[in-house]
């Protein structure tokens, strides 16, 4: 009999970078999101990242050196195989100024702002071990609920928006719908899931 796969998640902390950055941007093109575009504002990230060439792997390392290092890796028998991008909502400068994303309410949410599975390990079940080290990894920093704002696609979605994330695999992690927000992708409304850990 094979052996049950080994799975773990943890804070990319600067140790962990180069594990997070096998998941996102394997070949390290410069040009690539890092992961920051919907996180930080362009002054931002030249603030964290200088005038370098590699502005915005800079400007990620930085982020991985703070109190609350800007999301967690997956690890599926040691191999990094997923992403989630996650912290305190009020530390996610783009969505808390965002028109379109408002806060559900005064509690201090943490938020998913994207998702990514690696490429060659899709339909493995990342994103359910994902999700629950992501939340396991906010409650353990005190919050109080995690927040996302995925769509809800009636058919295949366009793979180019999917770090959004979709309503079943939220619900399937005990997320519940708490509204609807401004935003789309692919066309389709965003909605606001939650998931309550204290209270």
């Amino acid at each position: 009999m094979s052996a049950e796969p080994e799975w773990e998640t943890h804070p990319v902390t600067p140790d962990r970078f180069e594990d997070f950055a096998d998941v996102i941007n394997k070949n390290r093109r410069q040009t690539h999101c890092w992961c920051l575009s919907h996180r930080l504002t362009v002054g931002e990230i030249g603030e964290l990242g200088g005038d370098a060439d590699d502005q915005r792997e800079q400007a990620m390392r930085a982020l991985c050196e703070r109190e609350h290092p800007p999301g967690v890796v997956t690890y599926l028998d040691g191999e990094p195989v997923g992403w989630c991008n996650i912290g305190p909502r009020v530390e996610i400068t783009r969505l808390a100024r965002s028109k379109l994303m408002l806060a559900t309410d005064d509690l201090p949410v943490w938020s998913i702002v994207c998702l990514v599975v690696r490429s060659g390990y899709r339909k493995r079940g990342v994103t359910r071990h994902l999700i629950e080290g992501a939340v396991d990894y906010a409650g353990a920093n005190g919050a109080p609920a995690i927040e996302a704002h995925p769509v809800d696609p009636q058919g295949r979605m366009d793979l180019t928006m999917a770090f959004v994330g979709t309503r079943a695999m939220f619900e399937r992690n005990g997320f519940e719908v708490v509204g609807t927000t401004g935003a789309t992708a692919s066309k389709m409304p965003r909605l606001t899931m939650r998931r309550t850990l204290l209270g």
